[in-house]
């Protein structure tokens, strides 16, 4: 492979990308300054506003917000030395497009947008792209989901559920997510193509927190609270920063399935990932 510029190094999927690339000239955006090493020049740089400076042939591997890319390339001159963009997206531009809460839709929209005028950028410059839907992403304790649900674990000691948490889920490891962008990069299957990517076990959401439970070393202490009931304590503690992110919505998706295919993937470049039941949790 040629240059390779990581977007989002400091984020989950760049923690566990960078060490993957040890082999290569690298280059990672950061927007605090950071120290140079033998294998990794640092760059602080401002996706919004700057223009990245590419001055031989290089690859972008993009885990930053989605939604700055397309501006970023279209910042760039159209002869452009940057031939190859792998970026991610979320499978929430599909979960969320019709969620009730008008925010979720916000995201989805804007999801979908930026996957749009992503690939209409490229072209115009002669950059092939590939996008990357990953969905429930965790590994390193830097995710909304997982590391929220350990911690809350290991504070109270048990975890609320609306109903019986029958919702099946597909929690994918950012490690494998890194493992799959060099897949990607080394592979003609994948030019100007989109894959969902999930994780290698479909569970329910109440197997999710059980093998959470197992993974912390801890009893499982799951308990089934009434909608209304629920609702109402995500209200009252919403307002505290910790828990800012939750919305009613968010947690009314329980019982839902949000379950994709990456057979695509899985044939492309030989996609793998690992079983949720098989991580131990860190946190």
């Amino acid at each position: 492979m040629s240059t390779i510029i990581v977007a989002g190094a400091t984020n989950q999927i760049g923690h566990f990308l960078l060490p993957r690339l040890q082999d290569h000239k690298v280059i990672a955006i950061s927007r605090q300054p950071r120290p140079n090493t033998d294998k990794i020049s640092w760059l602080q740089t401002d996706l919004a506003s700057e223009v990245l400076p590419i001055k031989v042939s290089s690859q972008l591997f993009y885990s930053a917000p989605l939604p700055l890319l397309p501006s970023l390339l279209a910042r760039l001159p159209k002869t452009t030395l940057l031939t190859r963009v792998i970026a991610f997206s979320s499978t929430s531009r599909f979960t969320k497009k019709n969620s009730t809460n008008p925010k979720e839709q916000i995201i989805a929209n804007q999801l979908i947008q930026a996957e749009t005028a992503l690939i209409k950028e490229c072209q115009q410059r002669n950059i092939t792209w590939t996008i990357l839907r990953p969905t429930l992403v965790y590994g390193c304790g830097l995710d909304k989901n997982i590391t929220f649900i350990a911690n809350f674990i290991k504070r109270f000691g048990f975890f609320p559920v609306i109903g019986q948490g029958t919702g099946l889920r597909q929690p994918v490891h950012a490690d494998d997510l890194a493992q799959a962008c060099i897949k990607i990069a080394l592979s003609s299957n994948t030019i100007n193509k989109t894959y969902n990517l999930t994780g290698g076990q479909t569970l329910s959401y109440h197997a999710m927190i059980t093998a959470i439970f197992k993974s912390l070393g801890k009893e499982p202490r799951i308990i089934s609270i009434p909608p209304l009931l629920f609702t109402t304590m995500i209200r009252c503690i919403t307002w505290l920063p910790k828990y800012s992110h939750l919305s009613t919505t968010m947690v009314t998706r329980i019982n839902q399935d949000l379950c994709f295919d990456c057979t695509p993937a899985q044939h492309d470049f030989n996609y793998q990932s690992r079983k949720f039941t098989d991580i131990k949790l860190c946190y």
